[in-house]
């Protein structure tokens, strides 16, 4: 694909289109619902409908590539083993009358315990990257599927799978944050992170967070969960 930057080339035609699609899709309703967590959020099939129905009344092609980033095997809070993707997923738009086009990106986690991981980091990279380019508003926080979050509710052992390129863990609440040089036969420890938080606690607050609490929590989301 070319590599010229929006400097270095026209996108007023598309911008303008892109403002139309803007318009459009500035709300999507809210169809699926977490049923570990008990809240609504808009599906992938939500937005992609409404993306795609404006992206083709504006005469707006979509070209989409995908990256794997990382493939990991990480050991779910029930012990067993299940495959974590990252992918990173550039979408071109290509205006159809111009010829202009812009590029927006999106990345995406999926976990499974089957072969649907990669295929579930393709869905979630391309609905956010839409999501962020277009302001979408859908009223709830990022969603994880029940069945992972059903399976995730307390920290699991994280082993980079050979020949997948690796990426840093940050963000992936109640998974150890190991160092990645070295094996999994010789690491001496782990850090462990708060349930709600993010904050990395001790194996021992965290031991007695969950036989208090059931998850593991830093010292302050304690106190909030002992006054609530």
């Amino acid at each position: 694909m070319e590599t010229a930057t929006i400097q270095e080339r026209s996108i007023k035609k598309i911008s303008g289109k892109l403002v139309k699609v803007m318009e459009d899709v500035s709300h999507i309703a809210k169809n699926g619902t977490n049923e570990f967590h008990k809240y609504q959020y808009a599906t992938a099939a939500d937005v992609l409908e409404k993306v795609n129905d404006s992206l083709c009344r504006n005469k707006i092609c979509s070209l989409a590539r995908a990256e794997l980033v990382s493939l990991e095997h990480v050991v779910n809070a029930r012990g067993n083993q299940e495959h974590l993707a990252t992918v990173r997923m550039v979408i071109r738009l290509i205006d159809t009358e111009s010829g202009e086009w812009v590029e927006i990106i999106g990345l995406g986690n999926g976990q499974d315990g089957g072969d649907k991981a990669v295929m579930k980091a393709e869905t979630a990279s391309i609905k956010y990257a839409y999501m962020m380019a277009f302001n979408i508003s859908t009223g709830d926080d990022p969603e994880a599927d029940s069945r992972t979050d059903q399976f995730t509710a307390a920290p699991a052992q994280v082993y980079p799978m050979s020949g997948a390129r690796q990426a840093g863990s940050a963000g992936r609440n109640n998974l150890p944050v190991e160092d990645e040089a070295k094996s999994p036969s010789s690491r001496k420890g782990t850090a462990y992170a708060c349930f709600d938080c993010g904050m990395r606690i001790s194996e021992k607050v965290k031991s007695f967070s969950e036989s208090r609490f059931g998850k593991p929590l830093c010292m302050d989301c304690q106190k909030n969960y002992a006054s609530a």
